[in-house]
């Protein structure tokens, strides 16, 4: 063979090698790729990360890689290396416009919805026919954006449906999409469908679970993810939605609520061990401890995670919740001071809520029983604003108004209930208008009152009368309904209400009256007095009436002689 011709047949062999080796290294980054896909739908995030980290090693040009990096960034809530890795995978010399749907949805959470579609149109404008993944993708980041919107999901998935109906992913996105949008039929079919076509998919046959734990199915939902643990014993997120099954189980059935937050307490325990123990996912133990109020392990676990990461802000949020409720007021003003303050954290409700309560609770000396009422009126300030954020913060404040309230500090005691009162579909709704008027009444009895305030006796009249619309056999409701419009001097109002109220109680039976003898004798005397000066016949009937009840009453004997 001449020298030419082995030149030939080496250059041959290098192109037959090249192109073999191109095909293999091809194969394998879309192995990894998958690979890190699948530890994602784990919430495996760690594992993803080293995975895609691997990937960009080997071959820096890959846009996919860099966007999922960045995804996982953004589940983490860690939107600055987020971006860093998006613009980055701009420049990638494959897949780039995959790294628009990233900074798309850090449009959508920075409330930039202009600037998002303008990224997604960018990825959309050139796509192949039968190209589907961009639309689930860019389906997913306006369901994961801080404020969903799963009507503008649903339309890129049914793009992405016209292109390939049966396509699994597909599906699976329209359950999520479905669900978000609080359309049950629709999401259970998708679910379903999802998984039949692709048994790998065990999240989509969670998610059914996840929808009858949504319809307070306990039994059923935990029977649907043993069915998950059946086909995969390691699948950690089945393990996680158990836990917050049996938590919720728990706060609809009080007599097990013990019973079944220690099950879910150990569910979420085996979910991290099948996740990581990184920094974030010790936070998302740390969030679900606060559901669970178990605030000595949260104390635990911020320590923890400040071992971990000393700077990381967030900790300061776990280190407040938990040191205010193992009563280190002082640490939990400090820690929440320091996080709320700063500019880049993203403040919840609960924040403002456990700030607002250490103030309360430092402004009450127990022991001296007196108030310092800049820090009591700085706590109410920080309360009114995570209710103002999230209404449903007012569940929480019908004990800490309760304890002013037995500290006989009505006047502190009526301005938390006027908060909690705020939200009319509070399952402690009626109690607390019933505290609230009782706080402004006693507020307005005290031996210092020299006048009292008829704003605040009128706030009262308010607060009992929804008692009584809500209930009207709260027989309390109406006396003191009745006294409150005695310090009013209202006397058509002060018949009206005692003679309800006695009216409330003779309904109950003879044993209800002889337990409320000295408030019928009240409400007899005080009906006679506002008939007094109107109508002497009525006010003798009432006086008498005193009198049959107890004939030494010497208030209804001297007013008698003083009508004759």
């Amino acid at each position: 063979m001449t020298k030419s011709k082995i030149k030939l047949e080496i250059m041959k062999s290098n192109i037959v090698f090249g192109v073999l080796f191109f095909f293999v290294a091809t194969v394998v980054t879309a192995q990894d790729l998958e690979q890190a896909k699948k530890a994602i739908d784990a919430e495996q995030f760690e594992k993803a990360k080293s995975i895609l980290k691997t990937i960009l090693q080997a071959k820096p040009g890959n846009g996919k890689a860099t966007f999922f990096l960045g995804n996982i960034y953004l589940k983490q809530n860690i939107e600055d290396s987020a971006k860093i890795f998006f613009q980055k995978g701009l420049s990638a010399s494959e897949n780039a416009k995959w790294n628009y749907i990233g900074l798309g949805q850090i449009d959508l959470n920075n409330s930039n919805a202009a600037a998002a579609q303008t990224n997604f149109d960018l990825v959309t404008k050139d796509l192949k026919k039968k190209d589907i993944e961009e639309y689930i993708y860019i389906a997913k980041a306006y369901m994961n954006a801080d404020k969903p919107d799963f009507k503008t999901a649903l339309t890129y998935l049914n793009k992405a449906k016209a292109i390939n109906p049966t396509d699994a992913n597909v599906q699976l996105g329209l359950g999520d999409a479905f669900y978000g949008d609080k359309n049950q039929n629709e999401s259970y079919a998708a679910y379903r469908n999802a998984f039949q076509t692709d048994a790998s998919l065990i999240r989509a046959k969670m998610q059914l679970g996840v929808l009858l734990k949504g319809a307070k199915s306990y039994t059923e939902a935990v029977k649907a993810y043993d069915n998950v643990i059946a086909t995969d014993i390691n699948y950690g997120p089945v393990y996680r939605e158990l836990a917050e099954t049996y938590y919720y189980w728990g706060n609809n059935e009080p007599k097990k609520y013990n019973e079944y937050i220690q099950k879910a307490l150990s569910y979420y325990e085996k979910y991290m061990s099948l996740t990581d123990y990184s920094l974030t996912s010790r936070m998302r133990h740390a969030d679900f401890l606060i559901l669970a109020k178990d605030y000595k392990a949260l104390e635990v676990e911020a320590n923890k995670m400040k071992e971990l990461d000393k700077v990381n802000p967030r900790i300061l949020r776990y280190l407040g919740y938990s040191a205010y409720e193992n009563g280190n007021t002082d640490v939990a003003i400090k820690s929440l001071e320091d996080f709320i303050g700063n500019p880049k954290n993203k403040i919840i409700a609960r924040d403002y809520l456990y700030l607002g309560l250490a103030k309360l609770r430092k402004s009450n000396n127990v022991e001296t029983k007196t108030v310092d009422q800049i820090m009591f009126d700085a706590g109410v300030a920080d309360i009114k604003k995570s209710v103002e954020m999230e209404i449903t913060m007012t569940n929480d404040l019908s004990e800490v108004g309760k304890k002013f309230y037995e500290q006989k500090l009505f006047k502190q005691a009526s301005a938390i209930y006027e908060i909690a009162t705020s939200n009319t579909t509070s399952k402690n709704y009626l109690l607390d208008n019933f505290y609230l008027g009782n706080s402004l009444y006693y507020n307005n009895t005290r031996k210092d009152v020299v006048k009292p305030d008829p704003i605040e006796l009128q706030k009262a009249d308010a607060a009992f009368g929804k008692v009584i619309e809500a209930s009207p056999t709260t027989q309390d409701a109406y006396i003191f309904r009745a006294r409150t419009n005695r310090l009013l001097e209202n006397e058509e109002l002060i018949i009206k209400y005692y003679e309800d109220y006695l009216r409330v109680v003779t309904e109950k039976g003879e044993e209800e009256v002889t337990k409320n003898k000295a408030k019928f004798i009240e409400s007899y005397n005080n009906i006679a007095a506002s008939y007094a000066n109107t109508d002497t016949i009525k006010a003798k009937e009432y006086f008498n009436k005193t009198l049959a009840l107890d004939p030494t009453n010497s208030y209804a004997t001297e007013s008698l002689k003083t009508l004759k």
